[in-house]
């Protein structure tokens, strides 16, 4: 069975273990609403987005998933401080992503104008001998 995964940049960054087309890999994974991330990707690839990998605050008794990686595209997008915001949190720029094919991730990617590197986007199949 195939997935679609997204792999936070932090997470990445904070503990995360490289990752390539061909790799097989166990990581932790969340079901997600699709909508958390529409804003990032759009409503239609965030449609397909089935989990998300989560390094930190895994439920007890939460197994790992075994997969073996299909796919990486970085994600990037502008962020601003949405329009009659009072805070200064920036949000993503519905309609902004950048999507780039890559060969491997380690939680870095070359900047690139006007946007901010995200996370990835991962195709996956589960294996044999995962959960």
């Amino acid at each position: 069975m195939t997935v679609t995964v997204w792999v936070d940049d932090w997470q990445m960054q904070c503990c995360g273990e490289d990752f390539a087309p061909g790799d097989v890999v166990s990581w932790h994974l969340l079901e997600v609403d699709p909508e958390d991330y529409a804003d990032l990707v759009g409503s239609d690839l965030a449609a397909g987005i089935d989990f998300c990998e989560e390094h930190h605050g895994q439920e007890e008794g939460h197994s790992p998933a075994s997969l073996e990686v299909l796919t990486v595209t970085e994600v990037h997008c502008r962020y601003e401080v949405p329009a009659g915001s009072t805070g200064r949190v920036q949000r993503p720029v519905p309609g902004s992503a950048e999507l780039v094919s890559v060969a491997a991730a380690d939680g870095w990617a070359r900047e690139r104008p006007g946007v901010r590197f995200a996370g990835y986007l991962v195709t996956a199949r589960r294996t044999a001998d995962g959960p």
